[in-house]
């Protein structure tokens, strides 16, 4: 089992979360450059890291998204009380805010000898499997990522956006899954640049409020499980 190190940020600004997942980013991917021309058995395994978090409304804006997916001007952001970043992952624009369970896997992939294709796939399985712990049953959608209810139907809706960036083996940002989300931020962007599919959460699947926190644990176990993960509770 590969050792990882979780950390619970809680509910964390945007750009503060950020800032701190490059710093590690830095780390796992200079420990990474140090170990490449070393041995085998000389080398000393990186950090691995996965952080939880939760943050207050915010929109993002992936590096090949378009603008126009933003249905709302800096004033009325401003009036929405969320604010809105540039950022260096892929896909196009999302909303996190409270009730969402954000995840922020900073691994070095060449240790869990998967690339990312591979990993993207881990992060949705561990959300499908989750999700089914409520008895609601997840699936992919061809050319979209992240985890969708009712595909090849009219009401297909997303629970699970995902948006990473990976540098020379080394993963950052992550996925954003709808746990107790306020969907009428949905209602301001075209979500991942899709205008025709809907947005879901456990709580409007389910008819009730989740316990955030239950949900946080189990799909903590889930990931671990998938990703052959110890994790160190830090």
């Amino acid at each position: 089992m590969i050792k990882t190190i979780f950390r619970d940020l809680n509910s964390i600004d945007y750009k503060e979360a950020w800032d701190y997942q490059e710093n590690l980013f830095q780390e796992v991917l200079q420990s990474r450059q140090a170990n490449a021309d070393l041995p085998q058995d000389q080398k000393n395994l990186s950090n691995n890291y996965l952080l939880f978090c939760e943050h207050p409304h915010v929109y993002t804006l992936g590096k090949s998204g378009k603008e126009q997916n933003m249905l709302l001007n800096m004033l009325q952001l401003q009036a929405k009380e969320a604010s809105f970043h540039k950022i260096n992952r892929g896909g196009d624009i999302t909303y996190h805010g409270p009730g969402q369970i954000v995840g922020y896997p900073i691994l070095n992939l060449e240790t869990y000898d998967m690339g990312i294709k591979l990993y993207i796939e881990n992060l949705e399985q561990a959300v499908i499997n989750c999700i089914a712990d409520y008895g609601i049953t997840g699936t992919r959608l061809d050319g979209a990522t992240g985890v969708w209810l009712d595909v090849g139907t009219p009401r297909v809706r997303k629970i699970c956006a995902i948006g990473v960036r990976v540098s020379r083996w080394v993963s950052m940002h992550g996925f954003a899954f709808n746990v107790n989300t306020d969907l009428k931020y949905f209602d301001y962007i075209n979500p991942c640049g899709f205008v025709d599919k809907g947005v879901t959460s456990l709580k409007k699947e389910l008819g009730k409020e989740l316990d955030i926190e239950e949900v946080k644990h189990n799909l903590k176990n889930h990931i671990a499980k998938l990703f052959d993960m110890k994790l160190e509770i830090d």
